[in-house]
């Protein structure tokens, strides 16, 4: 006669099948655990990797707007890129706002003017070759007699990576206040 000790230790072939498919479910379930934690530290990665780029595209469109430089402003935008207006309810193609706004690069260029456009961001995401940026640009100008001008605009931007980022639709949705602008970071 057995006591109830031994029966406790006896296992059938049953119950240790069952264990061990129970240690390899374990198993299983921590190599995808693990998988899956390094999938936001690989995605944080990456999205630094892209919003540094970003960086340096917003930094180069303040540069040609501050600078006058006409050439540079237009290497930022894509040949087929759109300006959609929600302030003028409006849309067209960003070749002829270029078009338009080309007097003001050469007025500046002239030191005729002053101009600067700065960016802040709300929402930023995409991958390795697309974008969309979302938040306010201030654009303010002084003109020659000292007059100062701020433009506070609410934007979304959609980009594509094609030998560098380029504007593929700018969509100037409304006014924003100094106050919506000192709140974002």
């Amino acid at each position: 006669m057995t006591s109830g000790n031994n029966r406790s230790k006896c296992v059938s072939p049953l119950q240790s099948r069952l264990q061990g498919r129970d240690a390899l479910a374990t198993i299983i379930l921590a190599v995808i655990a693990v998988f899956i934690s390094a999938l936001p530290i690989t995605a944080r990665a990456d999205d630094a990797s892209r919003l540094k780029e970003l960086d340096a595209y917003w930094a180069d469109v303040s540069r040609s707007v501050r600078e006058g430089d006409f050439e540079g402003y237009v290497a930022t935008c894509h040949a087929e890129g759109v300006l959609v207006s929600g302030v003028k309810k409006m849309s067209q193609p960003l070749s002829q706002a270029l078009a338009r706004w080309k007097h003001e690069f050469a007025d500046t260029k002239a030191g005729k003017m002053k101009a600067n456009v700065e960016f802040k961001f709300s929402q930023r995401m995409g991958d390795e070759t697309t974008a969309l940026e979302t938040g306010i640009f201030l654009y303010s100008t002084i003109a020659p007699d000292g007059k100062v001008v701020k433009e506070y605009i609410h934007f979304e931007e959609l980009l594509v990576k094609r030998d560098g980022w380029k504007v593929l639709m700018e969509y100037q949705k409304s006014k924003a206040t100094p106050e919506e602008w000192d709140a974002l970071k």
